[in-house]
């Protein structure tokens, strides 16, 4: 940041909006290829946390895409400023005293470590959604890997772009074999036992 542009500091601060909320605000970041299953487990969690009486909001891929990132490609610079917004957006929700989900494919490394430095220890958990390509395929809700292998979507992640498996992610969700609900209460289990 420019020293010409200091932070304006105000009197509420994030422990005094979390006190509020009787909750410790977090993000929880789903990342995995297309048709990993990250907008339904986004939406599970989401209304878990809600009936569990949590303030939450979840920030979607695709409804993103549609609004602060309209403007982005999917050349791998866009991709690497998409994630650099949501991440700061997340920032600022959690500083709101939220728990954000956010519901990305984030395919590098790099973009996943520098969205986790933007928060304090016990804010940031890298959740991957680990689901074969082929079952990804198979599920192709929007109908974009039949596009893509037709040459129809350039660097489509999985088939003209690389995913990057997250290194050492906070946890691991298999979709192909298990379901939903028990994913979720291993997730908060998980994420209860890191904070």
């Amino acid at each position: 940041m420019s020293n010409n542009n200091p932070l304006q500091h105000f009197d509420i601060n994030k422990e005094m909006r979390s006190q509020l909320k009787n909750q410790k605000p977090c993000v929880i970041w789903l990342t995995g290829i297309s048709g990993a299953g990250k907008s339904t487990i986004a939406n599970a969690l989401d209304k878990k946390l809600h009936s569990m009486g949590k303030h939450t909001y979840i920030l979607d891929g695709d409804n993103v895409r549609n609004s602060l990132c309209s403007d982005l490609s999917f050349t791998n610079s866009d991709r690497q400023e998409n994630i650099r917004r949501v991440a700061e957006v997340a920032r600022l929700m959690v500083d709101a005293g939220l728990i954000v989900i956010t519901a990305f494919i984030s395919p590098f490394e790099r973009d996943r470590q520098m969205a986790r430095k933007l928060f304090e220890k016990g804010e940031f958990f890298e959740v991957f959604i680990d689901t074969p390509l082929k079952i990804a395929e198979e599920r192709d809700v929007k109908g974009l890997y039949k596009i893509a292998r037709k040459g129809g979507v350039s660097n489509f992640t999985g088939i003209g772009s690389v995913y990057e498996i997250p290194k050492s992610p906070d946890a691991i969700l298999s979709t192909s074999d298990t379901p939903i609900s028990e994913l979720i209460d291993s997730l908060l289990n998980c994420i209860k036992e890191k904070k």
